[in-house]
């Protein structure tokens, strides 16, 4: 995987786009649905990366059971720095991991973090909620 590849990945999801709130070096995507009535829905953090091919690595929310469990399998993965690290992994990119791999963990931050959202966001979005949240699937 690299910075590219990630970035094409983290914006492909609806309502998804990328903000430097930190300065040029870090990418931050966002998950944000607008609905009528002229609410302001705040942004919402799904992936944090430095883009940078020399450091590359990307901060994702993680279900807290599944994170333990990836972070003993896989030296790659870790507690995300600067973050709650019972909810976000850190995930090193330097090809220990297949890209499958990092998709599937994206689109799982991603998921969790709309997951949160309002039902009118959701449906904003597009998306429906996971099995056994609701008796939907996605």
């Amino acid at each position: 995987m690299d910075p590219a590849a990630l970035r094409k990945i983290c914006l492909s999801f609806p309502g998804a786009y990328e903000d430097y709130p930190f300065g040029p070096e870090t990418a931050v995507f966002k998950v944000r649905a607008e609905v009528a009535g002229g609410a302001r829905h705040v942004a919402k953090l799904f992936a944090l990366s430095s883009l940078d091919s020399r450091d590359f690595y990307v901060n994702l929310k993680c279900d807290p059971t599944l994170a333990v469990q990836l972070r003993a399998v896989h030296p790659e993965i870790t507690g995300a720095w600067h973050m709650n690290k019972t909810h976000w992994n850190g995930v090193r990119l330097d090809g220990g991991l297949p890209d499958d791999m990092v998709r599937d963990m994206v689109e799982d931050s991603y998921d969790l973090v709309v997951a949160g959202l309002s039902r009118k966001q959701q449906e904003h979005l597009g998306w429906a909620r996971l099995a056994g949240a609701g008796g939907e699937t996605r």
